[in-house]
This record gives C-alpha cells, sequence and structure tokens, in this order.
C-alpha cells in the first residue's frame, strides 16, 4: 500500500522507459517523489529551485518542441502560486504539460491550512482545456500517469501524501479518461468518490449493507472530464447520490456532479468534503474526523439523502 503521490513518482521512472517526456520539479522532488525519475534519467529531470510560476511557463516553451512535459510541486503552489501561468501559458494555447500536485487536501496531515489546497481542483476546473485527474490508490495512479502522458493537451493530476488503501490490482482494470469506474452495484444510494475517498465509500457501502442499504460505489478519477452518461444512469437507477471527496464542497467533485444533474436528471444529491473552511494542522485521521472525511459521515449522508429521496417520491 503507497501513497499515491509515491505511486506517481515510481509511474513516472517506469513509464521513462516507454515515452520520451521531461519532468521539472520546484525544489521539492523528494516530497513529490519525482526523485525516482531523476535517478533514472537525470537528462530529462530539471530541478528548477522555488519558482514555481517560471516552472510552469518553461515546462509551456519546451513542450512546444514536441515532447510532453511533466510539472510537480504541491498542490498549493501548482494550482495556487501559479495559476496565471497555468492559465495563460499552458492551458490558453494548449500546451502539451501535465503538471503533477502532490499533498492536495486536508488529510496530508500538519502541514496547515496554508499548504493544505482544498481549492485546487475547482480551479483547475474552471480553466478550459484542462483535463483533472484524482487517482484513488496506486495502480490508479499508474493508469492516470499512463493515461496523461499519451494524451495529447493540459492535464492536472492530483495526489495525496499518506499511504492509501488498495482498491485495484494490477492490470486487474481499464482506466480511461472521461470515464468513471464502478466499484459495486447498487440499488438505493449512489455513492462518489475520489482519492482517498474512494476506500471510505466502499468502508461505507458494506456498513450500509449490514442495514439493508444497497450502495452503488463509483470512482470517479476522471473529474473533468467526468463521465457523464455513468452518473446519469445510475442517478436513474438509485434516485439519489453521495459524493466524498478531500476538497472544498464548491467546485470539486460535489460541483461537478451537482452541476450535472440539475441540467438533466435532477434528484437529491448529498456532499461530504471540506464545507468551505481552509485547513488546519493535526494528523490526517484527526483532520478527516475534524472536517468529517470518515465512513460514517458517507453512511450519515447516505441515510439522509435516501430519506429526502422517499418524500420526493
Amino acid at each position: 500500500m503507497l501513497s499515491t503521490r509515491e505511486a506517481y513518482g515510481l509511474a513516472l521512472a517506469n513509464l521513462g522507459n516507454q515515452y520520451d517526456f521531461y519532468v521539472l520539479d520546484a525544489d521539492l522532488s523528494k516530497a513529490t517523489q519525482t526523485v525516482q525519475f531523476a535517478k533514472k534519467f537525470p537528462e530529462r529531470f530539471l530541478d528548477m529551485g522555488i519558482a514555481e510560476a517560471n516552472m510552469m511557463d518553461f515546462a509551456a516553451g519546451m513542450s512546444t518542441c514536441g515532447v510532453p512535459v511533466v510539472a510537480s510541486t504541491f498542490a498549493a503552489f501548482a494550482a495556487g502560486r501559479a495559476y496565471d501561468q497555468v492559465r495563460n501559458g499552458i492551458a490558453y494555447p494548449d500546451c502539451n504539460v501535465k503538471i503533477g500536485a502532490t499533498h492536495g487536501g486536508v488529510m496530508i496531515g500538519a502541514d496547515g491550512g496554508s499548504h493544505q489546497c482544498v481549492e485546487d481542483i475547482a480551479l483547475m476546473r474552471a480553466i478550459p482545456n484542462m483535463t483533472v485527474l484524482c487517482p484513488c490508490d496506486e495502480f490508479e495512479t499508474y493508469a492516470c500517469v499512463k493515461a496523461a502522458i499519451e494524451y495529447q493537451g493540459p492535464v492536472y493530476l492530483r495526489f495525496g501524501r499518506m499511504p492509501s488503501p488498495n482498491i485495484y490490482t494490477e492490470g486487474g482494470f481499464t482506466f480511461q479518461i472521461g470515464k468513471g469506474t464502478v466499484i459495486s452495484e447498487g440499488e438505493d444510494v449512489t455513492l462518489i468518490g475520489i482519492g482517498d475517498m474512494v476506500s471510505r465509500c466502499f468502508e461505507a457501502a458494506m456498513l450500509l449493507a449490514k442495514i439493508g442499504i444497497s450502495a452503488a460505489v463509483i470512482d470517479m478519477a476522471s473529474v473533468k472530464p467526468i463521465d457523464e452518461k455513468l452518473i446519469i444512469s445510475f442517478a436513474k437507477r438509485t434516485g439519489c447520490i453521495v459524493t466524498a471527496e478531500d476538497h472544498n464542497i464548491i467546485g470539486g467533485l460535489g460541483g461537478a456532479v451537482s452541476e450535472l444533474l440539475v441540467r438533466n436528471y435532477p434528484i437529491p444529491v448529498e456532499n461530504i468534503g471540506i464545507q468551505d473552511k481552509f485547513g488546519k494542522s493535526g494528523s490526517p485521521e484527526e483532520l478527516a474526523e475534524y472536517f468529517g472525511l470518515t465512513v460514517e459521515k458517507i453512511v450519515e449522508a447516505s441515510k439522509k439523502v435516501i430519506g429526502r429521496k422517499k418524500v420526493i417520491q
């Protein structure tokens, strides 16, 4: 069981044998784990120093020479400090740059609110041309990194700091940009998660089964483009949805799912996530409890949204 940031570093190192791409980092290669690629392919790695904005524009320029470029740093810096360069230097000209953003969300631990980025998905989702991926375990991380490198255009990849329980097995599933993955079927409520919250959705589904509630679980690693067809099909089947993310409920997965359903098939939705607050210092599990990112909260939200469904019916 690895963290998705560790899996990201290993994926870059392994994929470097198959694909020609460069990796840049902003003085955080040990934390982002791009050090794995740097050791193996030093001629294709550049440490840009503590200059994230410059790194993004440098990556954009390099990509115009015909090779994909991966730019890595913490999510707070990739989406926040370098936002203007990502928007105008990478996305606007549709450059072939992949942004590897680690340490996303509050469950990274004691770094505190300044470094616990809870708005990065919202920022990246809102940029035209930008694809947004958030894998849930080491195997999906590899698949997402591979898909990003093969994809022509800007991609934002979000990774966590702490070990993530494995949902998949090596070679046991297929990932595709724009598609979600059904982890388990259900008829009463649909749980849609990203990142570390996918495993918590799965645990919640098992607890719900013990009290006679059948919960479908969907891993929506492709936040943008999102799998509209899959979400609508489960909305029609179960009649209610719970989203779960280590991110602000404004503009993230919950926002994406709600926007889609309002336009196409309005049903009750409950959003598990950061309730429009900044992060705090603490252990990952203390923070999960404080911000309501727990299995128990997903179970509570499931019961609540099923109740709302029954009122409407």
